[in-house]
């Protein structure tokens, strides 16, 4: 990974995607997307299956968002995550943020053979706290 590359993502002017965010408070997705909103970032819930997290308008698919997110975070099974960098290349997304499980050696190679910045094996929670207390 580059140096520099996740403070790059999270810097907080970014904003963010969360692919996978579900509305049991318990599950993974949801306290990333929680997480992230409570930092102060503009972040965007995105499932097929939710309407509305913590209050938010929940988007079925990244192509029905009001704005191309700068960072998208994965939070899904490594099959449905192929699907999801695909469709950030289609968009013109460049920065892919692959939770712990999400990821596979496949959506790892297609982020590099299309010149797209990806963290994975990382949780973002995690390395957003380690930054702050930097700051």
């Amino acid at each position: 990974m580059k140096p520099g590359l996740i403070r790059e993502f999270l810097d907080e002017r970014n904003v963010i995607a969360v692919v996978g965010v579900s509305r049991d408070p318990n599950k993974y997705g949801h306290r990333v997307y929680r997480d992230l909103k409570e930092a102060g970032y503009k972040v965007y819930p995105v499932n097929p299956n939710a309407e509305e997290i913590l209050g938010e308008r929940c988007y079925p698919d990244l192509g029905f968002l009001p704005v191309k997110p700068d960072v998208v975070d994965i939070v899904v099974p490594p099959k449905v995550t192929e699907e999801i960098v695909k469709t950030c290349k289609e968009l013109g997304i460049t920065k892919v943020w692959m939770q712990p499980g999400s990821e596979s050696k496949g959506t790892i190679n297609f982020c590099k053979e299309n010149a797209m910045d990806c963290i994975s094996g990382l949780c973002i929670m995690v390395e957003r706290r380690r930054l702050d207390e930097h700051r």
